[in-house]
């Protein structure tokens, strides 16, 4: 299991964004949506995530409301901006070219 110690910097910010470029969601379910599409292999706790999210939220990436959540209670619910999209636009580019370049070293075949 990955901790979010173990991810590349930055690389919080970008999961939360495209799982908010979907729908918007409370913490929790940010949580729960990044372990079940990463097959339980990304996990972030609480202490983590919500200075994540709380730093989007300041840059302008997101924004938050108070709503009632799935069981009736009330939760913050974040959504993506449009200063966000452009962000994780620019963001997954240079993502896909760092992982490409990475990809290509562990390539070399050993003589």
């Amino acid at each position: 299991m990955s901790k979010p110690s173990d991810l590349v910097q930055g690389t919080l910010d970008l999961l939360i964004l495209k799982i908010l470029a979907l729908e918007p969601l409370n913490g929790w379910a940010v949580s729960k949506r990044l372990r079940q599409v990463s097959g339980d292999t990304l996990q972030v706790s609480d202490g983590s995530l919500y200075p994540a999210l709380h730093k989007l939220e300041q840059e302008g990436w997101i924004t938050a409301e108070w709503r009632a959540s799935e069981n009736n209670r009330r939760a913050k619910f974040y959504s993506l901006t449009r200063l966000g999209r452009k962000h994780l636009e620019k963001e997954a580019a240079n993502w896909t070219r760092l992982s490409d370049a990475i990809a290509g070293v562990l390539r070399l075949e050993e003589v």
